[in-house]
Parts: C-alpha cells; structure tokens; sequence
C-alpha cells in the first residue's frame, strides 16, 4: 500500500494540497505511514501534500466505534459522497451463485 501511495502521488501534484486516502484499514495502516516513507531508500511523498485517511463507509461498520468520528467521510470538510466502492459493487455479477447475480 505504502509503495502504492507514494507512486501515485508522484505524477503531477504542484497543486494538490492533501489527498484522501480511502482505505479499508485506513486506522492501522496510517499510524507509521510517514515513518515508514522516511526509513525507506524506496519510497518517497511530495512535502507540499497532506494525507488524510479515511475509511469507506461500507467497512467502517465493521470498525471500532472510535474510528467512526476520526476515519469517517462525513467528517472531513470538501469530501464528496461515494456510491459504495467498485469491487465490492461488481462481486455479485462475478461470483458463481446464480441467485446473487443481476439481471
């Protein structure tokens, strides 16, 4: 995830000045984020952005009630609404259960 990040926030990005980070397990996985850049020979972030993760509203239910107020999207100021996330959206056409699969 932390190369993934890094890589994408590598193209043009002058004038971005944070990126949402919407991550599953966005609580655990930011704790030593930066940390984790720093020590790396590998891995680096433009200094102008902010990273704000947060976690999809469909897997912050499964959360702790404390990352509710901190990771959620409808606490963070200019976040726009999400109609679910691709993946999981797209799981009951591909999976082999005819009775879960669309029209």
């Amino acid at each position: 995830m932390d190369y993934s990040i890094c890589n994408t926030l590598k193209y043009p990005s002058e004038d971005i000045g944070s990126a949402l980070i919407i991550y599953d397990v966005a609580c655990q996985w930011s704790i030593h984020f930066h940390e984790r850049v720093n020590q790396s020979y590998h891995l680096s972030l433009p200094q102008s952005i902010k990273i704000l993760p947060v976690i999809g509203k469909f897997h912050l239910s499964a959360h702790k009630l404390l990352c509710f107020p901190r990771f959620s999207l409808n606490f963070i100021t200019g976040a726009g609404h999400i109609d679910g996330e691709i993946l999981e959206t797209l799981w009951a056409r591909l999976t082999r259960f005819p009775q879960l699969q669309g029209p």
